[in-house]
């Protein structure tokens, strides 16, 4: 976690993050292989319930805590804000795939599909986290905004 990103001075794990990472980019993939827009759908509904407070209910998350328990990784704490504001970014860029699907425009489709997955890719093997940066940087050029 970077600085800049924002605090909201709660605690998650992030090695269950990033296997949630894990699990987005394989949605991804998956989409771009089947052109199912139930797969994002179903993507959307779990950053949602993530982002929501329902991580109980959560399929990622749960697969997530089960892969982190059964390979006994590590725990390790971080603050909350960055992990949230990436799943609000991702909810974006699936509600943007999702319209750029049916939409037909395939190529809006790859782009976005090609920033998402760099995105999780980034994250997951690196721990840079791409909102935070954009958040940065944002904050600056719009500084009342964040009062």
């Amino acid at each position: 976690m970077a600085q800049q990103c924002p605090l909201i001075f709660r605690q998650v794990d992030a090695t269950v993050t990033r296997i949630n990472t894990l699990f987005v980019a394989g949605s991804i993939v998956a989409f771009l292989l089947t052109h199912s827009i139930m797969v994002l759908i179903f993507l959307t509904g779990d950053f949602i319930l993530r982002l929501y407070g329902y991580k109980s209910y959560s399929p990622f998350q749960n697969l997530s805590l089960m892969i982190q328990h059964k390979l006994s990784l590590p725990v390790k704490m971080e603050d909350a804000g960055a992990k949230r504001l990436a799943a609000q970014f991702g909810v974006g860029f699936t509600i943007a795939l999702v319209i750029t699907s049916l939409l037909h425009a395939d190529v809006a489709v790859a782009i976005i599909s090609g920033i998402f997955l760099s995105c999780a890719a980034l994250e997951l093997f690196f721990g840079y986290c791409v909102a935070c940066q954009i958040y940065y940087i944002t904050k600056k050029i719009y500084p009342k905004w964040f009062e």
